[in-house]
């Protein structure tokens, strides 16, 4: 893992592309840095987790899901996806729930953000967004290439390059040991970001505690 220089904050963002959550912290975030872009510095790495590795081919009714897993019930489930989609598009992540939804696979979009991220941070970030909107507004199978392809292509990225990523299984053995690091690190629920591989927040924080953390974590660092 790198470390920050003198003025820079490197932000490991640990998350999935199956988790709403992920989306809105995501979008707080990236608000938080653009607010302090004139005095702060920042590396955005995103890092894989799967919420749901075991996923079977074709997904599984989201809903029927989340009820088996949290003992929730579909009133109560269905008002807090409510409430998650209302902030997402408060931060320009647009969902679109439905009783109808599935949850899928996200292990190949996980090793396509890893090529991303070799190209830049801003080919990382725009692979992220178009690979969470796939899947919480257009609910498309994220285990499926022609799909994947598609989110490429909409983050302006070489889909041929990319076809070749996933044909040919790169980048499997570096997602793994990520994700098993991540967990021995104690990271067991998402997203969570990671400052300067020192601090960490949990979850999609509002805009202004994120501001806080990264002013603060520059000033210690002068």
């Amino acid at each position: 893992m790198s470390q920050a220089t003198p003025g820079k904050i490197i932000l490991d963002f640990v998350s999935d592309v199956a988790c709403p959550w992920c989306a809105v912290g995501l979008g707080n975030l990236l608000a938080a840095i653009d607010r302090v872009k004139d005095s702060v510095s920042v590396e955005l790495r995103m890092r894989p987790f799967e919420l749901n590795p075991d996923m079977p081919a074709g997904g599984q009714n989201t809903l029927e899901r989340l009820e088996k897993k949290y003992g929730y019930s579909r009133e109560q489930i269905t008002a807090n996806r409510a409430v998650i989609s209302e902030r997402a598009a408060a931060v320009g992540m647009p969902m679109r729930m439905t009783e109808a939804d599935k949850s899928y696979n996200t292990f190949d979009a996980h090793r396509l953000l890893h090529w991303a991220g070799e190209q830049g941070q801003d080919a990382q970030i725009a692979l992220k967004r178009a690979l969470l909107k796939t899947y919480h507004h257009d609910n498309l199978d994220t285990s499926q290439a022609d799909v994947l392809l598609q989110a490429v292509a909409q983050a302006g990225l070489d889909a041929e390059a990319a076809r070749e990523v996933l044909a040919s299984g790169r980048f499997a053995d570096e997602v793994r040991a990520e994700e098993q690091k991540w967990q021995a690190a104690g990271i067991s629920s998402v997203p969570s970001i990671i400052i300067n591989s020192q601090y960490l927040l949990s979850g999609a924080q509002p805009v202004e505690t994120f501001e806080q953390a990264l002013l603060q974590v520059a000033r210690e660092a002068e």
